[in-house]
């Protein structure tokens, strides 16, 4: 797939954020003209000459501190103005490229990682147009202009201006490379401190009954000490290029008074010449933050395209209905796979606990078929392609070979070649970690089908053997459930989770591991209520269920069982 677009790649971006440089560039020029011209008028003042011989001076003084502010609040309103453009741009296209990889690509990535990408990564590498482009082109600018005006005044003192920019050009090279190198180590240790931290806080009951707290403990505070030790070597890298900025312009500054002092110059002049130099240190100064600014960018970039690059585990044949008109549901008359075989290969993890991605195929061949309202099992071992098989069935994942049909109005139609969004709506998957979002009842469940009426809901739920719920709860479907599902017991969220893919009145439900978390009653209870009763879809018919377990709970009430065998095997 085409990567996303980078940062400022749009030429009306490139040509705004150039603008911000050079307006960026007059300022800092704005302000090396100021302090020079100031000296200037200072060393010729100090000689009493008539007044009117200073109004020149004078007016460029007032004109050159005006200019200053002036051009750099031009210049933020441009580069910001471009950056958050750009920024929102990025943003919408990396929501895109991660449509096709979501769930299949991203499975094995934490969700703060998939949200760090997206989120912090873009930003950085966005706001590099402001923390990098715009200073460098700034100093780049300063730094020609006060050559060319050293140069036409003293050329000896131009040269020295010219080594001076290249020195700091070689200084900000360095310090780039230094900040990269640095920044792999302190990223890791980070990395490491959350991980760590994470295992700590979700798991303390666990690690204070084995006695291993203080294990546990030892492990966060080494990886802070880690953290420190990449800080204080980062810390050390930047302060050795600041200072070094430092040590060029004072070795300018003296090594234009060595060559000024033998030119045949006016006192007046040779003071401009001299804090030329000095007031460079206000264009250089920036540049430290810059390589910093520069190194994070790079890494957020490739972290970002590590995640938006991927091939997709599904290819979308198209947009549904003529025009990308939806045609609406279709009548469900089963499905069917035949010797279909599935692997996890390519870009990108797996997306399942258990399936290991491999070249060779991790399912298959299996032959399956569904009627409309009827309730199968699949069970095998773990890793032998149950929860692969699932993602087939749910077009999280295309297969390798094999048919894959679904059959509507009295004829078979390929699966592969219908529009994603057409396929996918007929399947409403619950797996073993149901999530509950940090909202209302009525929201946790209305987003299967958003036109719900509450009587939708309340059937819903009470179908899922919630019906006693709400009752019982403070706002009934307003009250808002808790990050994580805070309030539910296991078996009341995989509930939710049955009573929202019952509302969203697809044809087919896939269970894959529903009660894998939950205790045999709970289990029982659960899937008695599921596949004991024929749970009507608002449409006169009866889901399709496919449960993937390895329990015997709920095995009795199915229709059909299938095994899944390791293709290796």
């Amino acid at each position: 797939m085409t990567g996303p677009v980078r940062p400022g790649s749009a030429p009306e971006h490139r040509g705004r954020i150039a603008l911000a440089g050079l307006l960026g560039g007059i300022a800092t020029a704005s302000g090396v003209a100021l302090t020079a011209t100031s000296g200037w008028l200072i060393a010729r003042a100090a000689e009493r000459p008539l007044i009117l011989t200073l109004m020149t001076a004078i007016v460029a003084v007032r004109t050159f501190g005006i200019a200053r502010p002036v051009f750099r609040y031009w210049e933020r309103l441009v580069s910001h103005d471009a950056s958050l453009a750009t920024l929102a741009a990025r943003r919408s296209a990396a929501y895109e490229a991660l449509l096709p990889l979501t769930p299949a690509r991203l499975g094995r990535r934490r969700r703060a990682d998939v949200l760090t990408a997206v989120v912090h990564d873009i930003t950085d590498e966005v706001e590099a147009q402001v923390r990098v482009t715009v200073p460098v082109v700034s100093s780049a600018v300063a730094g020609a202009l006060a050559i060319g005006f050293t140069t036409v005044i003293a050329p000896p003192v131009g040269l020295v201006v010219a080594l001076v920019c290249v020195a700091v050009a070689l200084v900000s090279v360095l310090a780039h490379r230094t900040e990269a190198r640095t920044l792999g180590a302190l990223v890791a240790a980070r990395a490491e401190v959350v991980r760590v931290s994470e295992l700590v806080t979700t798991q303390a009951d666990q690690l204070r009954a084995i006695g291993a707290w203080g294990t546990a403990t030892r492990w966060l505070d080494e990886a802070h000490d880690d953290v420190a030790r990449a800080t204080r070597t980062a810390v050390r890298g930047r302060a050795l290029a600041a200072g070094t900025f430092l040590l060029v312009v004072a070795t300018a500054t003296i090594a234009t008074a060595a060559v000024a002092t033998g030119l045949e110059l006016s006192n007046p002049v040779k003071a401009l010449l001299v804090l030329t130099p000095v007031a460079l240190a206000d264009a250089i100064a920036p540049l430290a933050d810059a390589m910093r600014a520069r190194a994070q960018a790079g890494a957020a970039a490739a972290r970002t395209d590590a995640l938006l690059t991927q091939d997709p585990a599904v290819h979308d044949a198209g947009r549904a209905g003529p025009d990308g008109a939806d045609t609406g549901p279709e009548p469900f008359g089963g499905l069917r796979l035949e010797a279909v075989t599935a692997s996890w290969g390519g870009s990108g993890g797996s997306a399942v606990p258990g399936d290991e991605q491999a070249d060779g195929p991790v399912l298959g061949p299996f032959d399956l078929d569904l009627s409309p309202g009827e309730t199968v099992a699949v069970v095998g071992p773990n890793g032998s392609g149950k929860s692969t098989l699932l993602a087939v069935l749910a077009r999280h994942l295309d297969p390798r070979a094999g048919r894959y049909e679904t059959a509507a109005d009295g004829r078979l139609r390929d699966v592969l070649t219908e529009p994603l969004d057409r396929a996918r709506a007929r399947v409403a998957v619950v797996d073993d970690e149901p999530h509950v979002f940090a909202t209302s009842v009525r929201n946790n469940l209305t987003l299967a089908r958003p036109g719900a009426t509450d009587e939708d809901v309340l059937r819903a739920l009470d179908r899922a053997g919630l019906g006693r719920l709400v009752p019982s709860l403070p706002d009934g479907l307003d009250t808002v459930l808790g990050a994580g599902g805070r309030g539910l017991s296991g078996g009341e969220r995989a509930r939710l989770a049955i009573a929202r893919a019952h509302l969203s009145r697809r044809p087919v439900i896939v269970l894959d591991e529903p009660v894998a978390h939950l205790d045999p009653p709970t289990a029982r209870s659960v899937l008695t209520d599921l596949l004991a009763q024929r749970r009507d879809t608002g449409d006169g018919g009866h889901p399709a269920v496919v449960l993937v377990t390895h329990r015997p709970e709920g095995l009795h009430l199915v229709d059909r069982v299938f095994t899944v065998t390791h293709p290796h095997r």
